[in-house]
């Protein structure tokens, strides 16, 4: 209780200029002492249960020798967790979640990155770590000769009381609920929040919902299917078409507003972490000249917002058009490994080459599983990758990934075959390293996130300015977008700003556009089906924005354990207590303010729909565009 106290009181100060304006100051120490109560209860679970067969005469040090090994590694991860706390928060704004346990899935990448971009934290913790564990080694030994247990009727009369004392110490609450991280939501701020708890229970919290992700959309409510489906299929765009088959609900024959005697080749091209932080026409920094350039020969989208803050989230987004949940996303979900929609699957039905090209090792996050299974026919990664100028952290450098795609599209369409290649940078990714002399520094020292999107941006540039002076670019329609912000922080319960993205449609015949309507990155692949010439049967629910830029836009945003659906500058907000929260939003200013009315059953239940229908489309299998169906 006192080392997780004194981390506590350690980040409040830290970070007092977030906390002092919540004026929640002695709560968060309160309820964090609650918090703090509930993790020690779920670690001394399992010692109390056993020691009513265990805690005997005769087998007292096999007994205590247990409870010692079991104690010291408990508060040896609790202080390691607590140690490695600050620097999480510095990277993702917020206490260790999932996060924290999924890259543990990949100690190659995670440890380089930790060296070259955590050399510091990462030692200083180590250090303290090992020196902590060496004092509870000292203070939870005890002489052999105190090593008693209570005689069993002892025992017996008082175990079920200190059962029933650990197990309400869990639950923390008498409610129809357990307490959960949403029960210490006490400011409109989510990092300040996260600091009620501590760490190795918002960690616990997330393994526990690992194991419950088929359904942990209901953390929010529950809606019939019938229902459901009727306010998921509602929105002006989807009203043109006819959704005939009841077995799989959203699909539905879309018909490509633009008509073409020979559909054009698609590629796109989805840059890491390259939020509007960093584009200066969206109000970040002046970092991304080329794409500023690129901007005036295409469609420019001033409203796109992510689904998430992750790459995979990101990609099913924009390669499967699948909309966001607060479970892992479908890239690394077994349901969705084979026989999943993705632009790939609907292309290459239609005899499209599907690529995925990238500067790092596709095993990653699991894309290459979900690539191969979902209509990418070829996965050129670092491996296939000839000469690379600089090999860091993450793979080749961007200007390699760049040149490789070029050559890519070159042979292509010498072949005469039509292609769809997804091309996904990595030069912006901790820890920043690119080749040096490509660009004048736009801050010191050089291994910063401004200085490796200004790299990204100028090797983009370059593969633009190759692709407009060769044979296919008449041929091909480009997307360039973000797959989501470098760090998604704020004060706002949601920091909407923060997935704020750029996105740009160019090549062909595209004519210059500045479109204003708010967009989600789900509208992207029935956009560009659209424009491409490509008509056909698939299950995506995203917008044509060919087809209908005039209605009220929608962005689904997914962040941490809340989900919202934005509609202009309104925003209903969904939380795992099973409550909603009504907010607006001021663009200009970049600030969320809570509103003081109540939720409207249908309002919750709108945004309940939207959340609900992907989770439902995954566990059921129905996000499939192997089934036939009628164009109109």
């Amino acid at each position: 209780m006192v080392l997780l106290s004194a981390a506590r009181l350690g980040l409040v100060l830290w970070l007092y200029d977030r906390v002092a304006p919540t004026d929640q100051l002695d709560m968060i120490f309160l309820q964090g002492i609650r918090a703090d109560v509930i993790l020690l209860c779920i670690w001394s679970a399992i010692p109390v249960l056993l020691s009513l067969c265990w805690a005997r005469p005769g087998l007292q040090h096999s007994w205590f020798r247990f409870s010692y090994w079991w104690c010291l590694t408990g508060l040896i991860l609790i202080a390691f967790i607590e140690l490695s706390t600050p620097a999480f928060i510095q990277q993702y704004d917020i206490r260790p979640n999932r996060l924290y346990i999924e890259y543990l899935k990949y100690p190659k990448e995670v440890f380089s990155t930790l060296w070259h971009g955590f050399r510091l934290p990462l030692v200083a913790g180590t250090v303290l770590t090992v020196a902590a564990a060496l004092l509870l080694h000292r203070a939870l030994r005890l002489p052999k000769h105190t090593l008693q247990v209570w005689p069993l009727r002892q025992h017996l009369l008082l175990w079920p009381l200190v059962v029933f004392m650990v197990f309400a110490g869990i639950r923390s609450t008498t409610a129809h609920r357990p307490a959960n991280p949403a029960l210490f939501a006490i400011t409109s701020d989510a990092m300040v929040n996260s600091l009620v708890i501590n760490s190795g229970y918002s960690v616990l919290f997330a393994l526990y919902n690992l194991k419950h992700e088929a359904r942990s959309n209901e953390m929010y409510g529950k809606l019939p299917e019938t229902q459901m489906l009727n306010l998921s299929l509602n929105w002006p765009w989807l009203q043109q078409y006819d959704f005939n088959n009841a077995e799989y609900p959203t699909l539905h024959w879309q018909q490509a507003v633009k008509q073409r005697n020979k559909p054009l080749n698609i590629v796109i091209v989805l840059m890491e972490s390259q939020g509007a932080t960093f584009v200066e026409s969206l109000g970040g920094a002046p970092v991304t000249p080329e794409l500023e350039q690129l901007k005036q020969q295409g469609i420019w989208f001033d409203n796109l917002y992510a689904t998430g803050t992750r790459s995979v989230r990101g990609i099913e987004a924009v390669v499967a058009g699948f909309m966001p949940t607060p479970a892992q996303s479908t890239v690394k979900l077994s349901n969705s490994q084979q026989g999943f929609t993705t632009l790939a699957s609907i292309l290459k039905k239609q005899g499209y080459h599907t690529q995925f090209i990238y500067g790092g090792e596709a095993h990653f996050d699991n894309m290459r599983s979900f690539f191969t299974g979902n209509g990418f026919q070829e996965i050129v990664d670092l491996p296939k990758i000839n000469n690379p100028v600089l090999v860091g952290s993450w793979g080749a450098s961007d200007e390699d990934l760049f040149r490789t795609a070029h050559q890519q599209l070159l042979t292509l369409h010498q072949q005469q075959q039509p292609f769809f290649s997804l091309i996904f940078s990595s030069s912006n990714h901790e820890p920043f390293e690119f080749p040096d002399g490509r660009i004048s520094l736009y801050q010191e020292p050089k291994n910063t996130a401004y200085n490796a999107v200004k790299y990204a941006d100028w090797s983009m540039g370059r593969f633009f300015e190759q692709a407009m002076k060769s044979p296919y670019w008449q041929d091909t329609l480009f997307l360039v977008v973000a797959d989501h912000d470098n760090r998604v922080y704020g004060s706002n319960l949601i920091p909407v700003e923060k997935f704020r993205i750029p996105g740009l449609i160019l090549g062909a015949d595209t004519q210059p556009e500045i479109l204003t309507t708010l967009s989600s990155q789900i509208d992207l692949a029935p956009t560009l089906l659209s424009m491409a010439g490509i008509s056909s049967c698939h299950p995506m629910t995203g917008r044509d924005l060919l087809l209908d830029s005039t209605s009220s836009g929608r962005a689904l945003i997914q962040f941490d354990n809340l989900f919202a659906l934005m509609t202009e500058d309104k925003l209903t907000i969904l939380k795992p207590d099973g409550k909603a929260v009504s907010a607006n939003y001021n663009r200009e200013h970049q600030q969320l303010t809570l509103s003081e009315e109540a939720v409207s059953p249908l309002q919750q239940q709108q945004a309940l729909a939207q959340v609900q229908l992907p989770s439902y489309l995954y566990r059921e299998r129905k996000y499939n565009d192997d089934i036939p169906c009628e164009s109109p």
